[in-house]
């Protein structure tokens, strides 16, 4: 089974041993916000994917579970 996106950086966040809002500080969020995206009940923007991209250092594919594309 895929983990959600929630699941996801809920995941990526607990391996850093970040709180809610000490990840919403760093990358700029609420944590109210993190907590919605972590449950999937918020639809996060593409500058809110852009911004866990580059915090975490993984890719928006990962994030998303897009497939691996070939030519």
């Amino acid at each position: 089974m895929k983990l959600s996106f929630g699941e996801k950086v809920k995941n990526l966040r607990e391996d850093m041993d970040l709180t809610q809002s000490a990840l919403g500080k760093k990358i700029n969020m609420t944590q109210r916000k993190i907590s919605y995206l972590e449950k999937n009940k918020y639809e996060p923007s593409i500058e809110d994917i852009r911004e866990i991209c580059l915090f975490f250092k993984v890719s928006a594919d990962y994030l998303l579970n897009l497939p691996p594309f070939s030519k």
